[in-house]
């Protein structure tokens, strides 16, 4: 056996698959910024049906090319609350059935004969899209170099791979090896160790695709090694919910339960087929003859599909076993806020990441204007039962401030995202501290409010009423600023613009009321002064409100 034939056979096997790696998540991240807004479309109605949630899971991992960063993004919405564990279990299942488009797609690449070969044809792409990639102006078809660039590259790593095995299958001493493996709970534990290794099982199933081709391994063999790779590729998940919250965890272990299920009931079912001397391998054999890569690609899909067919109905099942394999824990007090709708893993899925910070700043909109409320309300009536719920509010917002804004930074560094995406990520930082300083003046009001009531004074009824007016006017432009914001409606900016004007107008108006009612001695100068200075506060609200809604002026120019 020629020693430096097998160093060069091992070392062009970790190119190949070094190559493929790369290509996957080349392929993962182009995908995820041409598909941006579809895949937001998609996961915001994860809460349909159980079969919705299949589908979503199939066909999100089928545009982004990578059932571990859907898995990975699904326990970050279980984390934040969004998605219940029945979705994220569904989600799941969709995702294995997602997966198995890798393995067809390196399938036809393997056809060829004497002609050129589909995978010589594939492995051309990479060469155009990195063309397209490099000398592209623009955004869009820069996109598209690097999906076409990842396209061929997967071919150029599957080339290498084969190669690889080709050299190996010449050494009968490694052909004896591999075929004396026939054990099928090793094999399945072999494909599991080492897809966890490599954290992907894209990789593990074209390595088999490989083997079984140049008839390294029988295409048994090459089938409880696909098998194997389905539980190794929950490792991902796995690390994911480790540092995660409760549903999180139970997330990952529903996948790792799952697809070792799965496992376990083929495994059982090819115990009884073999007592009739019948093998997966032979029936895939009579139904796709002569196209080995054919029958593993087939055969990966099965598994996976019956897998979902038979859980499916088990889902609710499954949910309770883990409930209570993991059980919940008090919270500990240093952990009194979170961040609702973002979460450490959905860095993994940037374009949906991208539209939970949207659904965050929303949130934190609400708790201001809440808090807006209240100052208010205390202002005018010197009712302070609610001031604690304020400042545990103002201290939420403080927080949200503080974390977002780092998430934010984490998110914007992040390949994947398309143009859209990061201008809309530039603005945030201002929408975020617009919302803080919000808080930070409804404190303001709250101190006069409570200079107010140590005077023993309070204001007049006029004055009272113009605050009451000036509350209705702020709703009246949150309401259309936020509407403008959230859905990029320009004609709710142009209407939050109107309002914001007559907020101007009124605060005017409350000043010069103020100054009339002095000089009839209604008003006394020390309350005078602080209503002026709330009026003021409430127009600067206003400010930031609207600045919140102009934010979207950025975004006009990719309205189609």
């Amino acid at each position: 056996m020629d020693l430096t034939a097998i160093i060069t056979s091992l070392l062009t096997l970790l190119a190949g698959i070094g190559v493929f790696l790369i290509a996957c998540q080349m392929m993962s991240s182009n995908l995820e910024a041409a598909s941006s807004e579809k895949l937001k479309i998609l996961f915001s109605k994860a809460s349909g049906s159980k079969l919705m949630g299949v589908g979503i899971g199939a066909l999100g991992t089928a545009a982004i090319q990578s059932s571990g960063a859907t898995t990975v993004m699904t326990i970050g919405f279980v984390n934040a609350g969004i998605i219940s564990l029945v979705q994220a279990a569904t989600i799941i299942y969709g995702a294995n059935i997602g997966t198995t488009i890798t393995a067809q797609i390196v399938a036809l690449g393997m056809f060829g004969g004497n002609s050129v070969s589909t995978s010589v044809i594939f492995s051309a792409f990479a060469g155009l899209g990195a063309f397209l990639s490099i000398f592209a102006k623009k955004s869009g078809p820069k996109t598209l170099g690097g999906i076409l660039a990842g396209f061929g590259l997967l071919f150029v790593g599957l080339e290498l791979m084969s190669g690889s095995m080709e050299r190996f299958a010449a050494f009968d001493g490694v052909r004896t090896f591999l075929a004396g493996i026939g054990n099928p709970v090793l094999l399945v534990l072999l494909g599991a160790v080492f897809t966890a290794i490599i954290q992907s099982s894209s990789v593990m199933t074209s390595i088999a695709l490989a083997m079984v081709v140049t008839g390294l391994i029988g295409i048994d063999q090459g089938i409880f090694l696909t098998m194997g790779s389905n539980i190794g590729s929950c490792v991902v998940a796995v690390i994911a919910g480790i540092t995660s919250g409760t549903n999180a965890k139970r997330t990952a272990l529903i996948h790792l339960l799952f697809n070792c299920t799965g496992v376990i009931l083929f495994m059982l079912a090819a115990m009884v087929l073999g007592w009739f001397d019948v093998s997966y391998g032979s029936l895939f054999e009579r139904l796709f003859p002569s196209a080995p890569q054919v029958q593993l690609a087939m055969f990966h899909t099965f598994f996976n599909t019956v897998t979902v067919a038979i859980m499916l109905p088990l889902t609710g099942v499954l949910v309770g076993l883990v409930t209570k394999m993991i059980p919940d824990k008090p919270l500990p007090k240093d952990t009194e806020f979170s961040l609702r709708y973002v979460d450490e893993n959905m860095l993994r899925t940037p374009p949906v990441a991208v539209s939970q910070v949207k659904r965050e700043i929303l949130r934190m909109a609400d708790i201001a204007l809440g808090n807006v409320d209240r100052a208010l309300e205390m202002a005018v009536q010197l009712d302070f039962t609610s001031e604690n719920l304020f400042v545990r509010d103002e201290r939420e917002l403080d927080f949200i401030n503080r974390e977002l804004i780092g998430f934010v930074v984490r998110l914007s560094g992040k390949s994947g995202l398309g143009e859209k995406d990061r201008t809309y990520l530039s603005g945030t930082y201002r929408s975020i501290r617009d919302l803080e300083r919000i808080g930070d003046y409804a404190e303001n009001i709250v101190e006069y409010a409570t200079a107010l009531a140590g005077s023993s004074q309070q204001f007049s009824d006029d004055a009272k009423y113009e605050i009451s007016q000036l509350k209705a006017l702020l709703h009246q432009l949150y309401a259309q600023a936020m509407d403008a914001y959230q859905h990029e409606n320009y004609a709710a900016l142009d209407a939050a613009n109107v309002i914001e004007e007559e907020i101007d107008d009124y605060t005017k108006r409350m000043e010069e009321g103020h100054i009339s009612r002095m000089e009839k001695g209604i008003c006394t100068p020390s309350v005078g002064a602080q209503y002026l200075e709330l009026s003021s506060n409430a127009e600067r609200i206003a400010d930031h409100m609207i600045n919140i809604a102009k934010s979207i002026r950025t975004l006009r120019r990719f309205t189609r």
